[in-house]
């Protein structure tokens, strides 16, 4: 006869693989939506004009730069 013993552990197995075929399902269908959401954010296209303005602004940053540093080679205080 079966012991009770085998009878519970066989239980549990078959306990565990419901589990983890469950939280696999789980996962794939995390990984899906996250598929999904990064599909969806690389279709938006930035404004044309927007990166005009960003680009006016870092030469402007430079030009900053630039003139600071010709500052302290020269030995000018600020």
């Amino acid at each position: 006869m079966i012991e009770p013993l085998v009878i519970v552990a066989g239980a549990l197995l078959i306990g565990l693989c419901i589990i983890a075929g469950t939280l696999l399902k789980a996962w794939q269908g995390w990984l899906e939506l996250k598929q999904q959401e990064l599909g969806q954010t690389r279709r938006i296209q930035p404004d044309e004009n927007s990166g005009v303005g960003a680009a006016r602004i870092e030469l402007a940053d430079l030009k900053e730069r630039i003139r600071k540093l010709e500052a302290i080679a020269s030995g000018v205080e600020l």
